[in-house]
């Protein structure tokens, strides 16, 4: 792997609001696997009504999620972008605009099936990735945090 792409592995796999259970191994397989995209400031990532055929990857820059009655959400390096069209195999829901330059990586639908086919425990860590990213996002618009971990009871010693 290029010391250029090690970075951008890093960007990913630091984040707190990306594919966090994704292990080293798992990011140098879909890095692999990914195209590389540049966009503008002002272009359309993802169109409202238009499916994606794909998630992309934030690696630098940011975007804003435009939800009609809904405040915009700045998504930044490491965020994922279409998952709920990826996950639905549906028109998107929402607009992604580059507020600036941004750079992502595009996986596309049929890459990642062919990953998960090949590396089912990447498949099982993606998608509760991106379980995780999508409640802490709906958290965030229903306004609560996430609750603490349960305790984990002492067992006796008697």
């Amino acid at each position: 792997m290029s010391k250029s792409s090690e970075q951008e592995v890093l960007v990913l796999s630091s984040s707190k609001h990306g594919l966090v259970y994704l292990t080293s191994n798992d990011w140098a397989l879909v890095a692999d696997k990914a195209s590389r995209l540049q966009f503008k400031e002002g272009t359309v990532l993802i169109q409202k009504g238009k499916r994606a055929n794909g998630v992309y990857l934030l690696l630098k820059g940011s975007a804003r999620v435009v939800i009609p009655s809904q405040a915009s959400r700045i998504l930044g390096p490491g965020e994922i972008c279409g998952e709920m069209s990826f996950l639905e195999d549906s028109p998107a829901s929402a607009s992604v605009i580059a507020e600036g330059d941004v750079e992502a990586y595009h996986l596309d639908r049929s890459a990642l099936q062919s990953l998960f086919e090949l590396y089912p425990h990447l498949g099982s860590r993606f998608y509760r990735s991106l379980a995780t990213s999508l409640s802490h996002r709906l958290r965030e618009v229903i306004g609560t945090s996430a609750p603490p971990p349960a305790a984990v009871p002492k067992p006796s010693s008697g």
